[in-house]
């Protein structure tokens, strides 16, 4: 939603490189999107939050994960990365996940394992099963415009796989350049039923969860960023 060699990764990184040299060597037209931006995910700094809406008497719940695999290749008109997500990963209502997605107060351990317990078993995500989800991004052009902090704009196109089910995603992501790392940052929404998962719920449907659940990535890719491999401005 990959595990490759050193050699691999430096090969293919090179090529990247050498390719957006040939067709932009100043780097100046990265700016534009023009010059494909490619990175590992850099799992220990990467998260997805999913926000959980309320049915009847339920609460709101935020969940954090990790990915197990991936990267991205944002210009890339074809085979433009794969995001691997780690499903054993995912813990509901951390201190961590309820303040990204600004839920208020906080929830006793013995209740977020139960959250989590839920939703990582046989009844909803059955992890044991399905262990990963993945998102095969088949391309991730520019968009030609810039979000409204002015971060360049790219249309993610592909299939994401949820509990064994494959359906095709779209997505806008905003990169982020900041503190010398690229930062990808997404968001789209799913339906549970749509990938053959049942929405918790107890008391004949008078508590529960909703069907749609709001997934946001936040990605840092490895290496340098554009602004680094761009190196100082001409005179």
């Amino acid at each position: 939603m990959l595990v490759k060699s050193k050699c691999r990764v430096v090969s293919f990184a090179a090529l990247s490189l050498l390719a957006g040299w040939l067709l932009c060597p100043s780097l100046s037209c990265a700016e534009d999107g023009q010059t494909p931006n490619q990175g590992e995910i850099a799992l220990k700094a990467s998260r997805v939050y999913v926000f959980v809406g309320k049915v009847g008497l339920g609460h709101e719940h935020a969940v954090v994960g990790r990915m197990k695999s991936g990267f991205i290749n944002l210009g890339a008109k074809s085979k433009a990365g794969e995001i691997v997500f780690d499903m054993p990963s995912f813990a509901a209502d951390t201190a961590e996940a309820r303040k990204y997605l600004s839920l208020e107060g906080t929830t006793a351990a013995a209740r977020q394992k139960e959250v989590t317990d839920n939703m990582l078993g046989g009844d909803v995500l059955d992890v044991r099963k399905h262990p990963t989800a993945s998102f095969a991004i088949a391309s991730a052009l520019p968009l030609g415009k810039r979000s409204q902090e002015g971060h360049a704009l790219y249309r993610l196109e592909g299939e994401f796989t949820l509990h064994g089910v494959k359906r095709p995603l779209k997505l806008d992501a905003e990169l982020v350049e900041e503190e010398g790392r690229t930062r990808v940052r997404g968001s789209f929404a799913v339906k549970q039923t749509d990938f053959g998962i049942k929405p918790f719920s107890k008391a004949f449907g008078a508590v529960g969860v909703t069907d749609e659940l709001k997934i946001y990535g936040e990605i840092v890719l490895e290496g340098r960023s554009v602004a680094e491999r761009r190196g100082p401005k001409r005179q």
